[in-house]
Parts: C-alpha cells; sequence; structure tokens
C-alpha cells in the first residue's frame, strides 16, 4: 500500500503522527509525508519520504494576517487562525500537494485534524483519507469557521470538502466530555510520548523520581517556550523542586540568565527521553505533550497559552490528572499548582488510571493493519 501523511508545518500537528507513520513503514507500505521543507532532517532520520510543498509557519502567518485585515499576526485572532490553517495554506500549498501526490499515488491519505490541504488531495485524486485528531474531540464550534474558509477554497477548484473515512482517536476515555459521541468511523489509535528514531519504543510507566525534592519538567513545546513567559515560572519553582526545562527551538539557557543550581535546560528533545525521573509536568498543553505524558502515567500543571491548549486544560482538570491555571493568572499560581498536584496522590493515581486506558488502546501497528485491510 502507498500511505500518505499530510500535516500543517508545525511540530505539534506533525509528530502526532509519526507513531503511525513508522507502523506502515515497518510493514512495508510505502509512506511519504506532505509538508514544508524544514522537516526534511527529521523524515531522513526516520527513513520515511518527504514531499516538500508549501511555505513554512512566518510565510503562512503573514499571509493569513493579511487575508483576516490585521495588522500583528501575534495577536490571537479566530480569523487569522482560519486563514492560517484553511485559507493561507490551500492558497499556497494545494496545487503543489495535488501534484506531488498525484506522482505518489497514495492508496489512503492521512491528514491530521486541522491539515486541510490532505482532504483538498483526497478529493482531488479521489481517494480515501483518514482524520488523524492529537487531541479531545475539538467542538464544532471552533472548527466552523475553518470549515467555512475551506469550503470556499475547495469550491474555487471545483471539489467538496470529503469526510474522513475514518476517525484516528488517540484520546482516551478519562479524558472525553460528558456529552462525547463516538464520531463517524472512530477507530481508537494509541498515543505515545515522541520519540526520536533511536528512542526505544516502550509505554511503561515513568518511574518517580524518589529524591529529597520533587523533580519536575517544565516544557511549553517547541513554539511558547519564551523565556520571558518560562522565567517567573521557573523562578517560583526551583525553591521547591529541582527542574528540566525545555527551551522549545530559538531560546537558549543563556538567555535565563545565572544561578540556577537546580535548573537543568534542555534543546529540542523527544518527550519520551525526557520523562523518566519525573514527579510532575507543568506545561502549556500541546496535544502531543498532554498524552504523552498521560501515557507514562505523570500528573500535571497545565497553563494554556493559545490554540486547543485550553481544551487538554480542560479536559486534564476535569478527570483530576492535573491542575489548569488559566491565564492571566501568573507564576505563583503555577507554583500553588504544582504544590496541590505533588501533595495530592489523586492526581498520581488518577494519571496511572489513564495510561491504563492508553495501554489498553489499539497500537499503531494494529490500526495500520486494520486500515490496510480495509482498504482491500
Amino acid at each position: 500500500m502507498r500511505i500518505l501523511f499530510s500535516s500543517t508545518p508545525q511540530h505539534g500537528h506533525l509528530l502526532p503522527e509519526l507513531p503511525l507513520a513508522r507502523a506502515f513503514r515497518d510493514r512495508g507500505d510505502d509512506v511519504a509525508v506532505i509538508t514544508s521543507a524544514s522537516f526534511g532532517p527529521l523524515f531522513a532520520a526516520e527513513g520515511i519520504t518527504l514531499l516538500p510543498v508549501g511555505p513554512e509557519i512566518p510565510e503562512l502567518l503573514a499571509e493569513a494576517a493579511r487575508l483576516a485585515g490585521v495588522d500583528d499576526p501575534t495577536v490571537p485572532d479566530p480569523a487569522v487562525a482560519a486563514e492560517l490553517f484553511a485559507g493561507a495554506r490551500i492558497d499556497l500549498t494545494a496545487d503543489a500537494a495535488i501534484a506531488a501526490a498525484r506522482e505518489f499515488g497514495p492508496d489512503l491519505i492521512v491528514a491530521e485534524a486541522t491539515d486541510y490541504v490532505g482532504p483538498l488531495v483526497a478529493a482531488a485524486l479521489q481517494v480515501p483519507y483518514a482524520k488523524l485528531a492529537f487531541g479531545p474531540l475539538i467542538p464544532t464550534q471552533f472548527t466552523d469557521v475553518f470549515d467555512a474558509v475551506a469550503e470556499r477554497r475547495y469550491k474555487e477548484r471545483g471539489l467538496t470538502a470529503p469526510a474522513p473515512t475514518w476517525y484516528l482517536d488517540p484520546c482516551p476515555e478519562a479524558l472525553r466530555g460528558p456529552d462525547w459521541q463516538a464520531p463517524e468511523g472512530r477507530l481508537p489509535l494509541r498515543p505515545e510520548a515522541h520519540r526520536g528514531p533511536d528512542t526505544p519504543d516502550t509505554a511503561e510507566t515513568a518511574s518517580v523520581g524518589g529524591g529529597t525534592r520533587p523533580r519536575v519538567l517544565l516544557s511549553f513545546g517547541t513554539h511558547f517556550a519564551a523565556p520571558e513567559v518560562l522565567r517567573p515560572i521557573v523562578d517560583a519553582l526551583s525553591a521547591r523542586a529541582d527542574l528540566v526545562v525545555t527551551l522549545g527551538l530559538t531560546a537558549s539557557a543563556a538567555d535565563y540568565g545565572d544561578g540556577f543550581d537546580q535548573v537543568e535546560f534542555v534543546g529540542f528533545t523527544p518527550l519520551a527521553e525526557l520523562l523518566g525521573g519525573i514527579d510532575l509536568v507543568v506545561t502549556h498543553g500541546g496535544a502531543g505533550t498532554t498524552l504523552g505524558t498521560l501515557s507514562r502515567g505523570l500528573p500535571m500543571v497545565v497553563v494554556p497559552q493559545g490554540a486547543d491548549q485550553f481544551l487538554q486544560a480542560g479536559a486534564v482538570a476535569g478527570s483530576r490528572t492535573g491542575v489548569a491555571v488559566m491565564p492571566p493568572a501568573g507564576a505563583e499560581a503555577v507554583a500553588a499548582a504544582v504544590d496541590e498536584v505533588l501533595g495530592n496522590g489523586e492526581y498520581r493515581d488518577n494519571a496511572r488510571r489513564a495510561a491504563e486506558q492508553i495501554a489498553a488502546m489499539p497500537s499503531p501497528g494494529e490500526v495500520a493493519g486494520h486500515l490496510v485491510g480495509l482498504l482491500g
């Protein structure tokens, strides 16, 4: 089989696709990915073909702001978000994506939940597509505006937005809302903490630190880890815990100054390599970080910064696998939440139950085999 993945060119959207892409690759299927050229080294290391199409996020964001009539694209705005994912990206990527996909000749397209190029390619080539969610089901009031923008772009090309044949769902039961209903074509898919190509594939729960002080991972992902955001939290937590702080894609340890004897700064590192010996994760609530952390049975403090992170924060708080600290609450509120989670074993117990639910979900290899069987 020939399997084509499609993703917005951002780590938080693309990395959750990797386990399933690896599973197809390991079966011997031909696997390729449509996204921007900057991810070439990542896929080269995985032995997966990259079909480099479309611009990088800065150019897409600038075009989205222009289309939405907004001067500052860094200010959160639903219209800019809709144009980014469903407008500008289609405008600047679709033609090249269709051409590259036609040459590849996929039997199935797998598109992440906010990718609108993959479904457009599926419609143009008339092949089935599977939507791969990266967290809890996103309510339609958030996606309707995206869908409306995409629908206009599809119509301009004489296409109709296709419904996914399958909805690949990595969300464990613990994080589902009270009104949850299974989407059409739902196939559960076990999520995992992101690992590099040489990181062992293990689903074991993380062991706690066991030291005299708790060990806390502070990770705000690749795009939200600005030192001016994290530094107050580092200051508030360093007196009460040993910290491992991820630097994102652009910051360095020097950006935080000196005097951090109990703080270890690390560059971009697969999450699976950071969770060993950790007692608690303080995170922005990216879906990959959230589900990866729960897959290891670790509780969280979630400090959402934007996008779907508020959905993850609400799900974590509702399941009592952690505590959500909503803005504009500051670093002291984060520190108080850390004390609450570390001082109450209920959060760890709930996180371990979520890990058991995740472990019981079908593995990426099982899902890949099932999809191939359905494709015939």
